[in-house]
């Protein structure tokens, strides 16, 4: 058998593949490692917070979110599928009563979008919103 550069390719590609090298990463893994982070691992409540995301976003590159969390001292977004999960992070004050925010976000493909709340009294709270990111504004 002669040693081409083919063959070398084709022997290191099946090697890397059966030690686990060529495996895709666990971005939602990730997700709740970063919020793991935030709540120190504390259970989370629902429905405290309203999260506004398109179900059907046509371009990925700029999705618009909206969040409100009355009584929140801090918001943090994270989008599962993303290779950094953390997209933003928002501190309230006293001088910010409506204790809500609006960016746009970049999502690499269909995912969750979550919104985690750190409220004053110490406790966190919980939101997730699917987002189905269409490839070429065909909207299916």
């Amino acid at each position: 058998m002669e040693l081409t550069r083919r063959t070398m390719l084709a022997i290191s590609s099946g090697a890397a593949l059966a030690t686990g090298l060529g495996a895709l990463p666990a971005f939602a893994s990730l997700t709740d490692d970063e919020i793991a982070k935030i709540t120190g691992g504390a259970e989370m409540g629902e429905g405290a917070i309203t999260l506004t995301a398109p179900e059907i976003a046509e371009n990925g590159n700029t999705v618009p979110i909206e969040v409100s969390v009355p009584g929140a001292v801090m918001v943090a977004l994270f989008a599962d599928g993303n290779p950094t999960p953390n997209v933003a992070t928002f501190k309230f004050g006293p001088l910010n009563p409506t204790r809500s925010a609006s960016t746009r976000i970049r999502l690499a493909g269909t995912q969750n979008v979550v919104a985690i709340a750190q409220m004053e009294d110490g406790s966190f709270q919980k939101a997730s919103a699917n987002v189905k990111v269409t490839i070429g504004g065909c909207g299916g």
